[in-house]
């Protein structure tokens, strides 16, 4: 009985891949420190703003529905005026940082919670 229970733990374990031992399609964890310091080099606060919260020539980044897959593809295959990020210039655990320090931006307010804003729009 005993060898049973540990045969189905085992294989229950190599199902769901939730032992210790890494897949090869891990989606690597994200550094935000690392990421913020990226993100600043590669100058994408130009276009995208300091907080993530995008202008006139770069989208808003900060929480924003994208997970890492699409995130990296579209770094790598942008559309419009973004150049392409291959993984020569950011790697795809550079990019992991990127978005995990995008992940941790604060959303942004509300217009209603903004006076001055919140007057323009009336």
């Amino acid at each position: 009985m005993t060898r049973l229970l540990l045969l189905t733990v085992f294989v229950a374990t190599a199902v769901t891949g939730s032992g210790t031992a890494q897949t090869t399609n891990a989606v690597p964890e994200g550094n935000r420190d690392n990421g913020k310091r990226l993100y600043e080099k590669n100058t994408c606060f130009f276009c995208h703003g300091t907080a993530g919260q995008g202008s006139i020539d770069g989208a808003r980044l900060a929480v924003v529905a994208r997970n890492l897959q699409s995130f990296t593809r579209y770094v790598r295959q942008p559309t419009g005026r973004m150049p392409a990020f291959t993984d020569k210039i950011l790697s795809d655990q550079e990019l992991a940082d990127v978005f995990a320090y995008l992940r941790s931006l604060p959303a942004a307010k509300p217009v209603k919670d903004i006076p001055l804003l919140d007057q323009l729009r009336k």
